[in-house]
């Protein structure tokens, strides 16, 4: 038993709350008939079902029972940003103003994040990698092919 927020939380309850989401998505991209064709479950990269840390997804049920409740709310926020993004991107419903969610995670943005942020973003790490000043030239040749991507569409 894990303190969640006030309410106890137990890890069946985290692991029932845990299917039903799995279960949302395949609504939501699959519709009724659930068939995933060769399409992956974005719940497969997020959660895992084992007791002990699994590092292979993003949030494992250890460090899921560790978090309080806004922090729960908070993590299956991000998820649904990512089925939704995945079920656009599928669809080629892709709304203005949305970018690749796993080029921003690899600036350490959140989806949502604004053109404003990406621009601040990117000058922080420039700096940081440009090899004149003493930066990882990869890193740096790496962090322009991803701003470039980001930004090609505006």
């Amino acid at each position: 038993m894990v303190k969640w927020g006030l309410v106890p939380i137990f890890t069946a309850e985290l692991k029932r709350k845990l299917r039903q989401l799995k279960k949302t998505e395949a609504r939501i991209r699959f519709g009724d008939a659930g068939d995933t064709g060769s399409r992956k479950y974005v719940w497969n990269d997020f959660f895992s079902l084992k007791d002990m840390h699994d590092n292979s997804v993003r949030y494992s049920m250890h460090e899921l029972l560790g978090m309080d409740r806004q922090q729960l709310k908070d993590v299956f926020d991000e998820y649904f940003y990512f089925v939704y993004y995945q079920y656009y991107k599928e669809n080629g419903i892709m709304p203005q103003g949305v970018y690749d969610i796993n080029l921003l995670a690899s600036l350490n943005l959140p989806p949502d994040a604004s053109t404003e942020m990406i621009k601040k973003r990117f000058r922080e790490l420039a700096k940081k990698y440009h090899p004149d000043h003493g930066g990882d030239s990869r890193k740096f040749i790496s962090l322009v092919e991803t701003y470039r991507k980001l930004t090609e569409d505006e």
